[in-house]
């Protein structure tokens, strides 16, 4: 993420930090200083709020140590401000891997808290709870807290609101008896649903919390959006979308004639060549920044993309989806006995999508 720094690895995996985490840590400090406390107890405060990210660190660790079982990397694990975010390379898709790798996180929690619990003293009531946490974080108590936050972080992550872990627990154990999209849909319907909970809770409470239901609510209908297209396309294969009729650029040319081509059709990926060899790709956007930037005059070699994307015509495109969808910008190559048979984007991809969801629905109609 943008504006992340990086403070180290972990089991091979780069842990980064946001920068709006130092927000955090001030205003921490400037609330007990208006609440009148002195300087160790701000340093107290301060002290906790890191103990709880190395909490938060250890629960994205969880994940990413389970799904390194099912030979899933894990690229990087970003530290923010309302929590973190460990990026796997892909999600698990057999129900069972998914259970494991979504409990993991919690658990972690929960053995936190069990063991915690056994070096400190729980008050019995909740008055003589509330009389030990009314001080705020200090030494008597910070293990209390420590307790108490792992606790509840266990029970807030375990909410069915996908795609938080408790989401994905629900969708895996719909995934049993259901299909993979069917189970995607209806987690992502009650995530939503208690999303907009969060969020009105949030306007009497937290706005932490409406940050979190907003999170739900677009997340639950990306990922529903993203298993249904994976749904829609299997069984197809990428000679299926393959283009082969397509615009190509001399990587010697200039930025004007890629801008003569871009008002002379509707393509918007176009092929460099060299020799009548791939070596780049270009895209509108590209085009456009070029022209702003270097002039009509600069050449292509100096502003094409370099990073070429290649697939097998015989790949299956639920398995190649998520490859497609991180390169959706880019012409990709499709290639066939080491050769090139033709190029893909993602817009046709879109067309397929459209077409079998209109079929799917009229078929549906007829019964």
């Amino acid at each position: 993420m943008k504006g992340s720094f990086k403070l180290g690895k972990v089991a091979g995996i780069g842990i980064f930090i946001h920068w709006t985490f130092t927000l955090l840590i001030l205003f921490i400090i400037f609330m007990n200083y208006k609440s009148g406390q002195n300087a160790t107890q701000i340093i107290w405060s301060v002290v906790f709020i890191l103990c709880i990210f190395i909490t938060v660190l250890l629960h994205e660790l969880g994940h990413a140590l389970a799904a390194k079982n099912y030979n899933i990397k894990t690229k990087d694990i970003t530290l923010l401000p309302i929590g973190g975010l460990a990026r796997l390379e892909r999600i698990p898709e057999k129900p069972l891997e998914e259970l494991i790798v979504a409990f993991a996180g919690p658990l972690v929690n929960i053995t936190l808290a069990f063991i915690t619990g056994i070096f400190i003293t729980i008050p019995d009531t909740s008055q003589h709870l509330m009389a030990e946490l009314s001080n705020g974080v200090n030494a008597n108590n910070f293990f209390l807290n420590f307790f108490l936050v792992n606790f509840w972080l266990a029970i807030f992550n375990l909410i069915p609101a996908f795609p938080m872990d408790g989401g994905r627990i629900l969708r895996a154990l719909l995934s049993f008896k259901l299909q993979r999209h069917v189970a995607t849909r209806i987690s992502a319907r009650i995530g939503q649903l208690l999303a907009m909970g969060f969020i009105i809770f949030g306007f009497f409470t937290s706005p932490i919390l409406i940050f979190i239901g907003i999170f739900v609510i677009i997340g639950a209908q990306v990922e529903a959006d993203y298993t249904e297209s994976k749904f829609l396309l299997k069984g197809f294969k990428v000679h299926t979308v393959i283009m082969k009729q397509y615009l190509t650029i001399d990587a010697n040319d200039i930025v004007k004639t890629a801008v003569e081509l871009v008002l002379d059709s509707q393509n918007k990926n176009f092929l460099i060549t060299e020799n009548g060899i791939p070596v780049g790709t270009l895209n509108r956007d590209q085009i456009i920044m070029a022209l702003s930037k270097k002039g009509d005059d600069e050449f292509i070699y100096n502003v094409m993309d370099r990073n070429l994307v290649y697939l097998d015509s015989d790949s299956l495109l639920e398995n190649v989806f998520e490859l497609i969808q991180l390169n959706k910008s880019r012409l990709m190559l499709v290639m066939e006995n080491n050769k090139v048979v033709g190029v893909l984007d993602v817009e046709n991809l879109m067309e397929l999508l459209l077409i079998n969801e209109v079929k799917i629905n009229k078929a549906h109609d007829r019964k």
